[in-house]
């Protein structure tokens, strides 16, 4: 019998993670590097599980192995090449029946094989529980200030022998504000934003300082899991600042592309309330005319400036000139080793 195995993040290192749920149920979540290698069709997912509840489990098992029978050897063989050597791990939902067989085949066929115990709920709960504690092995750096003061591209781009860094809008692939979405697509699940993040969470090295950008609990569609916002809250804040011309120019070369032109439009809509007829207005002329600075200084000033942190309460730890980034680094160097 395969030796079944609990779940640790070490595996998905060392092993060839293999999921045999349906291709729907990969698509939802799945542990970071795993490879779909079905047992069952969405369909037939489907079909078996009204059999079992309709009928029974016996002539449900006996209706998937008649579907699944022809497709053993496919399977085995695929799964074995996946695996070019490495140990191989398997997991279905629950640790049961659809991981436990294939695990016995691939076993069957000479290659030593384990199977998950508890499978992807096991993971998800691991995942879960990680973001409920949000207990980091380093301390947290969060990065506040006002739109275009150039956040997300400083975090990036700070030295990753000095800094470990989380990019929260580049994994939720959504820039945090009403303009965020322009260009990106949000098309994975929350669950699976989660995993993703709990799996860059895990490469970072220890004891080195974790600076993340500081975000509302919403990022887009996606929530911040657990009491990672509240984790955020109580960390170290710095707070941002760059002058207009400076932000304008961020702004502009991020999002002043012309094939954005038509999503600015339907954004400007969402906010026309929160605008005012005149700004609103004004606003869509210059996108409408294509009038770049026209367009970035006026959300700075008419709308992000009045919107965000417009009643701050709280204190920052630092206050940091974000003008040159490279002297911002320094500066920030050093007020965190004046702190050590």
């Amino acid at each position: 019998m395969p030796e079944k195995v609990a779940f640790a993040s070490e595996l998905i290192d060392s092993h060839c993670v293999i999921d045999v749920r349906t291709p729907l149920e990969f698509e939802e979540d799945h542990i970071p590097g795993a490879h779909n290698v079905p047992l069952l069709t969405n369909e037939e997912r489907v079909e078996i599980g009204t059999i079992y509840k309709q009928i029974g489990p016996i002539e449900a098992r006996r209706r998937g192995l008649e579907l699944t029978c022809p497709r053993f050897y496919g399977m085995v063989s695929q799964i074995i090449s996946l695996a070019s050597g490495r140990p191989i791990i398997v997991y279905c939902w629950r640790g049961g029946l659809r991981s436990a067989s294939v695990a016995m085949l691939v076993e069957a066929c000479g290659t030593p094989v384990r199977q998950l115990t508890g499978g992807y709920k096991a993971f998800r709960n691991h995942v879960i529980n990680y973001f409920e504690k949000c207990d980091f092995p380093s301390p947290v750096i969060v990065m506040h200030g006002m739109t275009g003061t150039g956040k997300t591209t400083f975090i990036n781009g700070l030295s990753p022998s000095k800094w470990a860094t989380i990019d929260l809008e580049g994994l939720a692939c959504h820039r945090g504000s009403a303009f965020g979405a322009l260009g990106l697509e949000q098309n994975i699940s929350q669950k699976y934003f989660e995993t993703v993040l709990w799996d860059a969470f895990r490469r970072l090295p220890a004891d080195t300082p974790i600076v993340l950008e500081g975000e509302s609990p919403r990022i887009g569609k996606y929530s911040l899991p657990g009491s990672l916002y509240q984790r955020m809250a109580e960390s170290c804040k710095v707070w941002c600042h760059a002058s207009i011309e400076t932000r304008v120019d961020r702004l502009s070369a991020e999002y002043a592309r012309p094939e954005y032109r038509d999503a600015m439009l339907e954004a400007l809509e969402r906010i026309k309330k929160k605008l005012g007829g005149t700004r609103y207005a004004e606003l869509k002329n210059c996108i409408e005319g294509w009038d770049v600075e026209g367009i970035g200084r006026g959300l700075i000033e008419g709308y992000y400036d009045r919107m965000y942190y417009k009643q701050r309460s709280w204190t920052p730890d630092l206050e940091l000139e974000m003008e040159d980034f490279s002297l911002a680094e320094s500066e920030l160097e050093k007020f965190w080793g004046s702190r050590a």
